[in-house]
């Protein structure tokens, strides 16, 4: 029965205005809008809009909301701001104290993260990794929300490896980004994508996936490269939703607002979307903002909240 949630960044709920909102240009299944308007979900999904604001003055940003979405703690409220980019000390002290990772463990729970990462990225966090690596980095690796909040329930990260030998997810889902800096990994469409998804969460009572190359196209205001994120994203999310047993669950959130005004290059106020298919379905409408997350996850993960 395992619990799927696939992290995307930068998705908000905004006008749907085809002129500078993408999700209006298409059925996809993260178009809602902020009137409460969308195309139904299939599957029997459920849909909600969340606060991602917190109460803290200012636009939202990735490393207070994300901290907050993976300890349900608000971290926005714990620094008095909003914090963008990576967490600083203080939100990777919340996040080792109250990853929803480290409760899982300490629940007994089994868990994954699919995504991979390069060699040196990881060794060059102090994290141990197999292989030679790929490539020198030309910059100062800094620890994400994620990487802390996994790392602090003693997670394994994945690497490119895995992801050649089909135990693993490249951020971008096809690899093709990879391909083009000249890595030798197979390029998978979103379908297969998807399959090697269901493959890791065997086994495992809750398996995560992160995204965030819509946060990447909101703040380049591109409208080409945040239609063909969205449509990569939904083609992958629709087959994970085909194949949901009644008792497995999907859960589908962002951290903040971004993509769906490119007008702005800046993180928006919107609230943001929450989906639930299967077991989580009936659930998201009790979710009210970014702190309901990590409840709502480890309650479907078996886990005490």
């Amino acid at each position: 029965m395992p619990v799927l949630f696939v992290f995307v960044d930068g998705v908000g709920a905004g006008a749907p205005d085809p002129g500078r909102n993408p999700l209006a240009r298409g059925e996809f299944l993260l178009s809602r809008f902020e009137d409460g308007s969308g195309a139904p979900l299939p599957g029997g999904g459920q849909a909600a809009l969340i606060d991602a604001r917190l109460g803290v003055p200012g636009r939202p940003q990735s490393a207070t909301g994300q901290t907050t979405i993976l300890t349900g703690e608000n971290a926005a409220a714990h620094l008095g701001k909003h914090l963008l980019g990576f967490p600083n000390a203080s939100l990777r002290a919340l996040l080792q104290d109250r990853s929803l990772y480290r409760r899982l463990a300490e629940a007994g729970r089994r868990f994954a993260f699919a995504n991979a990462y390069p060699v040196a990225y990881l060794r060059a966090l102090g994290f141990e990794a197999e292989g030679e690596p790929e490539f020198a980095l030309r910059r100062r690796a800094r620890p994400s929300a994620t990487t802390v909040a996994f790392a602090a329930g003693g997670g394994t990260f994945r690497t490119f490896g895995d992801a050649r030998a089909g135990a693993g997810l490249t951020h971008d889902l096809t690899a093709r980004r990879a391909k083009e800096l000249g890595l030798d990994l197979p390029e998978r469409t979103p379908a297969e994508a998807a399959d090697i998804l269901w493959r890791l969460a065997e086994g495992h009572d809750l398996c995560a996936f992160e995204f965030f190359e819509t946060d990447e196209a909101g703040h380049a205001r591109s409208m080409e490269k945040a239609l063909d994120a969205l449509h990569r994203l939904d083609a992958f999310l629709r087959a994970l939703v085909a194949r949901l047993g009644p008792a497995d669950a999907l859960v589908v959130a962002s951290d903040h607002g971004n993509l769906e005004d490119l007008s702005t290059r800046n993180h928006t106020l919107a609230p943001v979307p929450l989906l639930g298919f299967g077991r989580a379905a009936p659930r998201v409408g009790s979710v009210r903002d970014l702190t309901g997350l990590a409840p709502l996850l480890l309650e479907l993960a078996g886990a005490p909240p």
